[in-house]
């Protein structure tokens, strides 16, 4: 009889200890799912795990994939991830950083049969964080895109991960996103990104281009603030629309409050140069990254297939490719873009044929 007493003692004991994990369990999924951060980022939808037989034939390794999805270039986000989840047997999840009115539509978009087995968390970007931070010329209010920050606070949409991939709506990869994941990082840099003068791109397509790939051509060295950084005018600029982030080093040195602050700057001492468009999401970038970055595979970010560039390319370095980006003013779905039909392999239609509309009326605009 004591043995049996002893025996019910451990028996109700160990049912309090699973019941007190299965709340434990709860609650913090609950926390996870349901609590905004700091910037109202709000995780809207997540696809928890894939089947099982996917997940048996997949790695267990998770590889997060931060993206950017604006209603007007969807079908390009749909397209890349794609062709990243098409091209891997890693554990893939796509954190997909949107507006609060592109839900419903891309929320349909991920329903196709092509895509339903893909994990993804869709989160609604509050466009007010930047306020104070970005100068919009009320003239020019339309072409101001909030979702080309979205890099600059990767820690809260992945924030239990030590290391993430982002990545631009407008590349296709044609490689297994693993490698690239596992771009070795020195110690104390918080990123790799691929250099523009000297990358396998800007060689074959770019070879002289001057300034337009260095600091100087983003930063106005005329500004007493930019000189008293001393950063040589002909350092090679990074590209930003493909880089693997470390997480842990990135809140370290605290590297969002970092671009923060020179976007901030901007506004009131216009530190930017105007000579590449108005470009106002790089300068930041290449200020706190100044030689404090590794590099990643050149041909992981093979770009300016959206530039009269790319046409130098031959097929078979585009075939080479592991990443290709057509950063640049023609995107592969208007089609009159160089090599817009390796883009379409990957392209998804859109189950509310709005994207296509979009695509008819860029092909019309680039045709002019």
């Amino acid at each position: 009889s004591v043995n049996i007493s002893i025996l019910i003692v451990a028996v109700v004991i160990f049912l309090l200890v699973i019941h007190h994990n299965f709340l434990s369990l709860s609650d913090f999924l609950r926390r996870e799912l349901s609590d905004p951060s700091p910037l109202g980022l709000q995780p809207i939808d997540f696809i928890p795990a894939a089947p099982q037989r996917l997940a048996d034939e997949r790695n267990d390794k998770e590889i997060p994939v931060v993206i950017a999805a604006s209603d007007e270039r969807l079908g390009g986000a749909i397209a890349a991830m794609n062709s990243i989840y098409q091209n891997t047997r890693a554990n893939v999840v796509f954190h997909i950083v949107t507006l609060n009115d592109t839900v419903d539509h891309l929320r349909m978009w991920l329903r196709s049969p092509s895509l339903k087995n893909m994990r993804y968390q869709i989160l609604d970007f509050d466009p007010r964080v930047l306020e104070g931070k970005v100068q919009v010329d009320p003239q020019k209010a339309d072409t101001f895109k909030p979702l080309t920050f979205a890099r600059f606070y990767l820690p809260s949409f992945v924030p239990h991960a030590e290391k993430v991939i982002y990545v631009d709506d407008d590349v296709i990869v044609q490689d297994d996103i693993v490698e690239l994941y596992n771009t070795p990082l020195k110690p104390g840099h918080a990123a790799a990104f691929s250099d523009d003068c000297d990358s396998t791109s800007s060689k074959v397509a770019v070879r002289g281009a001057g300034n337009q790939y260095n600091y100087i051509g983003f930063l106005d060295y005329k500004k007493e603030t930019i000189r008293k950084l001393a950063m040589k005018a002909n350092t090679c600029s990074f590209n930003p629309g493909v880089f693997v982030a470390n997480l842990t080093e990135w809140k370290l040195q605290n590297i969002t409050k970092q671009l923060e602050k020179w976007m901030a700057l901007d506004v009131v001492e216009e530190l930017y140069s105007k000579t590449l468009a108005g470009s106002i999401t790089t300068p930041p970038l290449l200020i706190v990254f100044y030689k404090q970055h590794s590099s990643i595979d050149p041909m992981w970010n093979v770009r300016h297939l959206g530039s009269s560039a790319g046409k130098r390319y031959s097929p078979q370095f585009v075939e080479a490719a592991k990443l290709l980006h057509w950063n640049g003013h023609f995107k592969p779905w208007g089609r009159t873009a160089s090599y817009a039909e390796v883009w379409e392999k990957w392209y998804v239609p859109d189950p509310a044929g709005k994207f296509n509309l979009i695509r008819r009326h860029s092909e019309a605009y680039e045709a002019k």
